[in-house]
């Protein structure tokens, strides 16, 4: 299984580029391209979606990465740009608009952190919430699993095993979190407290 950002198409971006004649566009070749949300063809349908007002386009390896970008995308092929339309994460067009300093459009709403699944399914896993549980919760996240981010379960609204979020559709992460703790040979050992959102008070910054 592979692991990355998951990412789907703006649906107004056509839209949002109408005042502009002199567009830039940068793809992701990692997440997005995987997402097939903003790798080399959605880079090139984009661009013949837009015609004479695109002048350069580049699908770099991680617009993320501030060390990729600076190795792979030189001033002068956006300098001319009114806008650089960002076909990447979150994390991509903010980089982009530290390193060029122009106004930066992104042609991607960032989902989560997924995995990625036999024929092009992405799941949800992992929402970044800076408190991790997996040990607890036998490996499997009621942040990002259970609809209602609870965390002790199952709640009421489980069926069967089934959650009514979604008409029954999905498995109550609840109850796949107790019997992956069966399977271990464990019990759920204690009541999880309530989610301190204060260990991510705003942007955090690790390392030297």
């Amino acid at each position: 299984m592979i692991k990355l950002i998951i990412t789907k198409q703006k649906p107004n971006l056509l839209k949002n580029l109408e005042k502009y004649n002199k567009i830039f566009i940068i793809g992701c070749g990692n997440c997005a391209t995987i997402c097939k949300t903003g790798g080399e063809n959605e880079v090139k349908a984009l661009a013949e979606k837009l015609g004479d007002k695109v002048i350069g386009n580049i699908v770099i390896e991680s617009p993320c990465n501030l060390k990729f970008l600076k190795k792979d995308l030189k001033p002068f092929m956006y300098s001319n740009a009114e806008v650089i339309v960002a076909l990447c994460c979150g994390v991509g067009v903010q980089s982009i608009v530290e390193f060029t300093n122009k106004e930066v459009i992104p042609g991607l709403d960032t989902l989560f952190l997924g995995e990625v699944g036999i024929k092009g399914r992405f799941y949800e896993r992992c929402r970044a919430c800076g408190t991790c549980i997996l040990y607890e919760t036998g490996g499997i996240c009621p942040i990002s699993r259970c609809a209602k981010k609870l965390l002790n379960g199952p709640c009421g609204g489980m069926v069967n095993e089934k959650c009514e979020v979604g008409n029954y559709s999905k498995d109550c992460a609840w109850i796949l979190i107790y019997k992956r703790l069966k399977e271990l040979g464990r019990d759920f050992e204690k009541i999880i407290e309530v989610h301190n959102w204060q260990n991510k008070p705003g942007e955090l910054i690790l390392g030297d």
